[in-house]
């Protein structure tokens, strides 16, 4: 049984706890209105009656007690690939180079330490310059240096120290593994850096996504606990925990203390290393200013981030927050909190910008009719497959399962499996994608949605979107 957790910050709770169900148990609950006698359920509600909420809890533990038995397995995996990847790319780029390379006794081995090591995300798409077009007070400028570091949170330290200093020719503050309470272990990931050019100092506060092959990241994703704080709504219980949720104390408006936990026992959380960070960076220079922005799970910590410097009443690390850039970014509350997060943003002049590209099947999760779940927030930057883009007051086809959109999700995976070999000669050799992406289009056959959410295409549309809108803080949803 796992340990007890304050819920005393909020009103009302829905807590999952995978560790503890019991088969019997599990689909009992198919059954049965009672959550009170499910030790796996901890509720503020004795009973739950709609079967459809009870469906999606049983599919959320099923599939949280698959990851947790795969972890081993996943994890090697997808360190095969990305040793594989890298091997091929470090010795030609060809089996056949890699192959001559071997009989010449020449064969470089991958450092999976080095600065030379990419990621898979990375072998997907392997743009990490910025695009000369885009440049400092552009109007894009900002969308584009939130896409490159969010794509760049997903590589080791050496490679971002590197890239952001030699390269980028910016200020690299560190990377840094964050501890999870709740998984006990370092599970969310991030770095900072900052950009100095004539048009001023921007810090930069990149939360990195889920990887293919953590099943720990996976599970925050589907972890569908959710917590209802006092005048905010209902937030995803899974993405506060990867965000510095502490199980004995909730959200202290201080770090945890030293007495309490011992810092030399685990790494800091996300949030309140961030904020103790940016607190220090801020008073260096009164007019500097900062972004958050991250890629799927790392676009639903940008959200929450603000979201919690509100709660502890953080206004003037609110007043100097120039937006949040999110790309491929799962929902993260329910409608009271898009109303509550609508009223941050506004006070503050926040700029919000959510990316959604086509049918990505993530900015389409969680959804449930009755609201149960979570839906969404403000307007969306939407572009579809040939690069047009839309402000709309929600992703088109929100429901990702609705059959009414199967059959045209599925033209649109056709047609991208298509393009996926045409694009070279329309756009240039800069567009050219990788064996990975193509299979991942294939996959997308089966699952439309699925290569829809690789960052390749969500840096196509920045580089090649239309007109630059911007959404006026003003502006509510239809």
């Amino acid at each position: 049984m796992a340990a007890p957790c304050d819920k005393s910050f909020s009103n009302s709770y829905l807590l999952l706890r995978p560790e503890d169900v019991g088969l019997v148990d599990l689909f009992r609950i198919l059954f049965s209105t009672n959550l009170e006698q499910r030790k796996f359920v901890d509720s503020s509600h004795d009973t739950e009656e709609s079967f459809n909420q009870r469906w999606i809890i049983f599919i959320s533990i099923i599939v949280q007690k698959l990851l947790l038995s795969m972890a081993k397995p996943m994890a090697w995996v997808g360190s095969t690939i990305e040793l594989w990847l890298n091997l091929v790319r470090i010795n030609g780029g060809s089996l056949g180079s890699l192959l001559l390379n071997f009989i010449r006794g020449n064969a470089v081995m991958p450092d999976k330490t080095s600065a030379d090591f990419l990621s898979l995300i990375g072998n997907i798409d392997r743009r990490m310059d910025f695009d000369k077009k885009n440049r400092p007070g552009d109007e894009k400028y900002y969308a584009h240096l939130a896409l490159m570091s969010s794509k760049a949170s997903y590589e080791n330290e050496a490679f971002l120290k590197y890239k952001v200093t030699d390269i980028w020719k910016m200020e690299f503050f560190g990377f840094y593994d964050f501890w999870n309470d709740y998984q006990e272990k370092a599970t969310t990931q991030g770095f900072m850096l900052r950009d100095k050019n004539l048009h001023g100092d921007t810090i930069v506060v990149a939360f990195r996504g889920t990887e293919p092959f953590d099943s720990d990241s996976w599970c925050s994703d589907f972890d569908i606990s959710w917590y209802e704080l006092p005048g905010m709504g209902r937030m995803h219980g899974g993405f506060m925990k990867a965000l510095g949720l502490q199980r004995n104390l909730g959200w202290p408006k201080e770090s945890p203390a030293e007495s309490d936990t011992p810092r030399t026992s685990h790494p800091p959380t996300a949030y309140y290393f961030i904020r103790e960070k940016l607190r220090s960076l801020l008073q260096e220079d009164s007019h500097s200013r900062y972004i958050v922005t991250g890629h799927s799970l790392g676009g639903a910590l940008a959200v929450l981030f603000p979201a919690i410097l509100s709660l502890h009443e953080e206004n003037e690390l609110l007043d100097r927050l120039e937006g949040v850039y999110t790309f491929g970014q799962p929902r993260v509350g329910d409608g009271a909190f898009g109303k509550f997060m609508q009223k941050v943003m506004s006070d503050h002049k926040i700029e919000y910008h959510r990316f959604v590209y086509g049918n990505d099947i993530v900015p389409r999760l969680p959804y449930d009719n009755s609201s149960f779940l979570f839906k969404h927030f403000w307007k969306c930057r939407y572009y579809d497959s040939h690069y047009g883009e839309q402000i709309l007051p929600e992703e088109p086809n929100k429901n990702y399962f609705s059959l009414r959109s199967a059959l045209p999700m599925m033209v649109t995976a056709i047609y991208e499996l298509m393009r996926s070999f045409t694009i070279v000669s329309m756009k240039g050799p800069e567009y050219r994608e990788s064996t990975v992406l193509r299979i991942l289009r294939v996959i997308g056959l089966l699952v439309p949605g699925i290569p829809a959410h690789s960052l390749m295409d969500y840096n196509n549309s920045i580089r090649l979107g239309l007109a630059y809108r911007d959404i006026t803080i003003k502006e509510k949803d239809s």
